[in-house]
């Protein structure tokens, strides 16, 4: 068996022509352009990468961008009253602090400074709660992990009834995608450095999501044939036969893992190009929100 590739960059290229169908329309109708201001404390690389890739996304698909840098030493004052004067401006649809921040900042706090309404990172401790509970929605969910289900759903993954094993409880993906995954009515396993024969229970899955940060450890025999394999890792192999001294890999063995596997996610191009995206739907959703109230 070879799996079917899960095409990303495909799939997230689809949703931003509709959103930018989307902000066109909301503009023409008389309505606000989204705006989508990012917060960057430091000078961490790859911070820097991911928030001029979310600006060019931006500038591509008609969203006003805000960039806000600070300084490594910024103060937990400083960083709260910037995130407060943009929840006050109405031009302003969407906050993004990128994480992680600097040592000594209390990355809760400040998170929980951003209004709900416009925290289209899903971060919000409120968003995350309404998202645990039964019954209720969160106004926005974290990208991510909704990416991951957008890319099953697509696959033509069945999840209701589905066993799902999620590789990793991190905030920011393996603990918001298992509970994307319970309100799918998928029968959910949350697996960490502690579980105890991790191979065994990954061969239960009908879904893996794997997302723990280590490249390749998720073996071909650690997956159930025909499964839908989502990996969410981007790694840094050494690699000296290529130019730029490494190569990227996933947190799953893809080489191994496309032999079993019904359907798997490549890295790079797969769950990666999802994440912008759904920030970016988030902040249109919130400027129709504004548009409409």
């Amino acid at each position: 068996m070879t799996a079917k590739i899960i095409d990303g960059k495909a799939i997230a290229a689809e949703i931003r022509e509709e959103i930018k169908a989307g902000v066109d329309k909301l503009v023409s109708s008389g309505g606000p352009r989204p705006g989508l201001a990012t917060v960057l404390v430091g000078e961490d690389p790859a911070s820097h990468t991911y928030v001029r890739m979310k600006r060019k996304a931006c500038k591509e698909l008609g969203i006003e961008s805000f960039g806000h840098e600070l300084p490594i030493d910024a103060s937990q004052e400083e960083v709260e009253s910037l995130v407060k004067n943009l929840n006050a401006d109405p031009n302003v649809h969407g906050i993004l602090v990128q994480l992680p921040l600097p040592t000594g900042l209390d990355e809760e706090a400040i998170l929980r400074a951003i209004s709900i309404e416009k925290d289209v990172d899903g971060f919000h401790p409120i968003n995350i709660g309404r998202l645990a509970m039964k019954g209720r929605d969160p106004l926005f969910v974290p990208c991510t992990p909704a990416g991951c289900i957008i890319l099953l759903k697509k696959a033509g993954a069945e999840l209701s009834g589905a066993r799902a094993v999620v590789v990793g409880r991190s905030n920011i993906v393996g603990m918001p995608a298992a509970l994307l995954l319970v309100k799918e009515n998928a029968t959910v396993t949350i697996c960490h450095s502690r579980t105890k024969d991790l191979p065994a229970v990954c061969r239960e899955a009908d879904v893996l999501i794997a997302a723990i940060g280590r490249a390749e450890m998720i073996r071909g025999d650690w997956i159930k044939p025909g499964a839908y394999v989502i990996d969410v890792g981007t790694n840094r192999v050494d690699d000296p036969s290529v130019e730029r001294g490494y190569r990227l890999t996933g947190d799953v063995a893809f080489e191994e893992a496309v032999e079993v596997a019904g359907a798997i996610t490549p890295v790079p191009g797969g769950v990666g190009p999802m994440t912008i995206t759904g920030l970016l739907q988030n902040t249109l959703r919130s400027a129709q929100r504004a548009a409409s109230s």
